[in-house]
């Protein structure tokens, strides 16, 4: 299936079809903004406008407070349009524990926490939920994802994947026969982690990467160029995560240069900074599609513009030459953020789950 990567859609062997550019709404969850608020209304006229233009498939998880309850009420005014059926969208979703409740975490538990997200979500079946495990170290990971294939057996889910899930233990769910047909993994121009080990096993079990923060939380576009370190304030909580990504990558300098030489490339095309950094991602091998926040209307042309684009071999290759100049924070992808301690760990919210 892995062969289908030049494609604006994938096809699973089951028949289930996605977009590789796919709506992400994390953006609109209660926890994202420090400062300002948030449009429901607006973001709601974006997902008709996207669906529209072709991007059907939405990210969402159990832990965005809210969002779920939100593409419910997409799903809602979809159907009170008309005409509705359930592939005219494509919602994937995650369960995702609390850490402080891991240890107490059994089938009941499971399914409760399904029933909510199909309840939310207005959904006879979930299309594709993406399992995460916050500690490695609590036993009961491989008996969850058991319980989440029992789920797909009773047809409570269609698809299952994981989250944040290194190499290592992508591969215990590989060889316990955990048919995971994606994992999600942060992968951006300056946090590259996945390329250590991760996407060749990824390519090689036909497990698709689905990439988060390919804009750097909103750090990849025209408005940072020529903002100092000094003047910058984060605004959202992907501000102070992706933050400490650029400085532990490529540092402010190098990401203004690298700005510089996104727009260069954006310009030749009549796109975006965006556009150029979310494509030089997904053009990537074993990348399965990204996440791109859709949380107003006014962004809906640019995602559309991405899959559309063609880098030429050569800004392909003057992309990566500049960023392998630079380091990419240090292990498999999630790992700072799972060590206890670290800066990346203290400012992840792992009890948010409430069920």
């Amino acid at each position: 299936m892995i062969n289908q990567i030049n494609s604006p859609t994938i096809t699973l062997d089951n028949g289930y079809t996605f977009s590789r550019v796919i709506n992400g709404c994390w953006q609109l969850s209660a926890e994202h903004c420090l400062k300002g608020s948030l449009d429901i209304d607006d973001a709601v006229k974006a997902f008709h406008m996207l669906k529209e233009r072709g991007l059907t498939t939405f990210d969402c998880a159990d832990i965005y407070t809210g969002v779920e309850d939100i593409l419910g009420r997409f799903v809602l005014e979809l159907k009170e349009m008309g005409g509705y059926s359930h592939d005219d969208i494509q919602i994937h979703t995650k369960y995702v524990p609390d850490l402080n409740l891991l240890d107490q975490v059994n089938f009941a538990y499971t399914e409760k926490v399904i029933d909510r997200s199909l309840l939310r979500l207005h959904r006879d079946c979930l299309d594709l939920v993406q399992f995460h495990w916050w500690d490695y170290n609590v036993p009961g990971m491989l008996e969850t994802a058991f319980d989440l294939v029992k789920l797909q057996e009773k047809g409570k889910i269609r698809n299952i994947a994981m989250c944040n899930f290194d190499t290592e233990h992508l591969k215990i769910m590989t060889d316990a026969e955990i048919s995971a047909v994606s994992n999600q993994t942060q992968y951006s121009l300056f946090d590259r982690r996945p390329e250590k080990a991760l996407l060749p096993y990824s390519r090689e079990h036909n497990i698709y990467c689905f990439c988060y923060g390919s804009l750097g939380g909103g750090f990849l576009s025209d408005r940072w160029i020529g903002v100092k370190r000094e003047d910058f304030e984060p605004e959202t909580r992907s501000h102070v995560k992706y933050l400490q990504i650029i400085e532990d990558s490529l540092g402010w300098d190098g990401f203004q240069s690298l700005l510089l030489l996104l727009k260069e490339i954006a310009d030749a095309h009549q796109a975006s900074i965006s556009d150029v950094a979310v494509k030089y991602i997904l053009d990537q091998p074993g990348v399965g599609a990204v996440m791109v926040g859709c949380r107003n209307s006014r962004h809906v042309e640019d995602n559309v513009r991405i899959s559309a684009l063609n880098l030429t071999r050569e800004e392909t290759r003057r992309l990566c030459s500049f960023i392998d100049q630079y380091p990419t924070p240090e292990g498999e992808p999630f790992g700072l953020e799972r060590t206890p301690g670290s800066r990346y760990r203290n400012i992840m919210k792992m009890n948010l789950n409430k069920a």
